[in-house]
């Protein structure tokens, strides 16, 4: 495989990795199991079974998991075309996805402060309205 061909390939395949660490870690929908794990990652007597509690609350973590499970269904290699072209699309993978989960973090960020902003706006503008029809 051309070097432009596995480039498109580790951007695309870090997307779903990105999807799915992203998804467990941090969504409503999995909220419940996550906060067991959570629980269960503090208060484990056993440190093998806190580390492992602990792979379902933390997207970098997990992200290598997902990142493995993928490339290991694809078959993507990076760079080499023996096991050393899977070890650094592993690392690859992972460090892509986790920029893309960054970047899905920060708008969701700057997207809460926005509707944060315009609840203020509208609230002025309210208080102002009222004012108006008291006087």
């Amino acid at each position: 495989m051309q070097l432009g061909t596995q480039v498109v390939w580790l951007l695309l395949l870090a997307m779903p990795v990105a999807c799915i660490a992203w998804t467990i870690t941090h969504e409503e929908v999995f909220r419940e199991p996550r906060e067991y794990c959570e629980r269960k990652s503090q208060n484990c007597r056993s440190l093998l079974k806190r580390k492992f509690f602990y792979l379902f609350t933390c997207e970098y973590c997990f992200s290598h998991y997902v990142s493995a499970f993928f490339i290991a269904i694809t078959g993507y290699k990076l760079l080499f075309a023996d096991w050393r072209g899977y070890l650094i699309s592993w690392f690859a993978v992972v460090w892509i996805a986790n920029q893309y989960m960054s970047i899905f973090g920060r708008l969701r960020l700057d997207i809460k402060r926005e509707r944060v902003e315009i609840e203020g706006v509208q609230e002025q503008v309210e208080a102002i309205k009222q004012e108006k029809q008291a006087a």
